[in-house]
Order: C-alpha cells, then sequence, then structure tokens
C-alpha cells in the first residue's frame, strides 16, 4: 500500500460550505429585517456578499488584509452595494454569522461511510486555510472530528495554502513522508497545486466537473470515489 497518510480540506471538501452559508445568510436577512431597508431579493444579497467574500478572501490569502478586516469588510461592502452605510450593523451581522455558520452540519454525500472505510486503512488528517476556533466548531457540530488525528489551520501555524511551508506542517505534524501521503480538497490551484508543487500527490475533488488544463494525479466528482482509489 503507497500511501498511509490522507490530508483533506474541510470547507467545500467534507463541509459542505455553500449550503451551510446559504442557510445563515437566510436567517440574518430575516433577522435582520433586510425587506425594510430595501433589500427585497435575498437570494441577490447572497450573490453579491459572496462576491464580496471571495475578493477579500484572495487578499487575506495573500497576506494583505487582516482576519479581523476580512469578516468585518465583507458584510460593510455588501450593504454598501445597497447604499447603506452602517459599520455596526455590518459588524453585528458579521459577528452573528461567525457564530451560526459554523454550527451548521451538512456535509457532502457519503461522506461518512468514506471516512469509515478509510479510517481502518489510513491515518487521516485536515490542513486548511480557515479560523482555527471556526473550524474546530464545524468539525465538533458536523460529527467530523473523531475521524482526525490531526487538524492543521493555516491561522495557527501562520502561513495559508498553496505555501509549501504549511504542508511541511502538516507532515511533520503526522509524521508522515511525501512519498507516502495525498492530499484531498476541492481548490485546483491553492489545494491541488499546492500539494503536487510541494511534492505530495493530489485527489482534485471536482463535484461541478469543470473543465481545466491541469495534470493531477486523481479526479473524482464524488467523494464515494475515493473508496475506489483506495
Amino acid at each position: 500500500m503507497k500511501y498511509k497518510h490522507i490530508f483533506f480540506d474541510l470547507d467545500r471538501t467534507l463541509w459542505d460550505f455553500e449550503e451551510n452559508s446559504n442557510e445563515t445568510l437566510l436567517e440574518l436577512c430575516d433577522k435582520y429585517n433586510f425587506a425594510s431597508k430595501g433589500i427585497l431579493n435575498y437570494n441577490e444579497f447572497i450573490k453579491k456578499y459572496k462576491f464580496h467574500n471571495e475578493c477579500l478572501w484572495i487578499l487575506y490569502r495573500e497576506n494583505k488584509i487582516s482576519q479581523k478586516k476580512l469578516r468585518r469588510q465583507r458584510f460593510y461592502n455588501t450593504l454598501l452595494d445597497y447604499g447603506i452605510d452602517d459599520v455596526k450593523l455590518s459588524e453585528k451581522i458579521g459577528l452573528d454569522y461567525i457564530e451560526i455558520c459554523p454550527k451548521k452540519n451538512k456535509l457532502f454525500p457519503f461522506i461518512f461511510d468514506v471516512l469509515d472505510y478509510l479510517k481502518c486503512k489510513y491515518y487521516l488528517h485536515i490542513i486548511t486555510n480557515g479560523f482555527e476556533k471556526t473550524q474546530q466548531i464545524k468539525l465538533k457540530y458536523s460529527g467530523l472530528k473523531p475521524f482526525f488525528l490531526n487538524v492543521i489551520t493555516s491561522d495557527k501555524i501562520g502561513f495559508k495554502k498553496p505555501n509549501p511551508i504549511i504542508f511541511e506542517y502538516a507532515l511533520q505534524k503526522a509524521r508522515a513522508s511525501k512519498s507516502e501521503s495525498i492530499y484531498v480538497g476541492d481548490d485546483l490551484e491553492v489545494d491541488i497545486l499546492g500539494c503536487q508543487n510541494f511534492g505530495i500527490d493530489g485527489v482534485f475533488f471536482n463535484p461541478q466537473k469543470t473543465p481545466h488544463n491541469e495534470n493531477v494525479t486523481y479526479e473524482i466528482s464524488s467523494l464515494k470515489q475515493l473508496m475506489e482509489i483506495f
């Protein structure tokens, strides 16, 4: 058996970020009565939020903004699209979001069947660019925590994927070598090219079957396919 250690991404790979985030955002739209503020189309609001959130996450990943600014600014920028210039309201919504969203527990299909199968044969770990406290809450409330020996967050060690330092740290923590390790993630650039450039194999989780021209070790559209690879 070539591999001994399987490292996973968390958001959008195991934990269904889009579903959990959308559910949280709809709850917040109702809680803060956005309709009374002229925001009538909640799906449009969510779409705008996602745009600003992704733009800010890119800046955060490049160490151009802080965690605090990311959390504060994403709702402020979204509300500003509707002519609402309210820093305090943005901060309140932001705090509610990070309190509610991580406790959601929607996961990708077959995940427990797959992890039950893998844990008998491999050492399982997580490497995530998420925030330490937030990711630990997600693991607890989703029931994923018992499956993983190590949870490596960029927030805790100070380096984010695709920086090779976070992969090196994870291997040292797991006492694993490159040749016996493989990484499963949904982000082609950050996860898969990141790990492969570091020197470990990658499994690209591509549920939308998005076309690309990169050479990846494995590619799957369902997590159940991991049972065929391993």
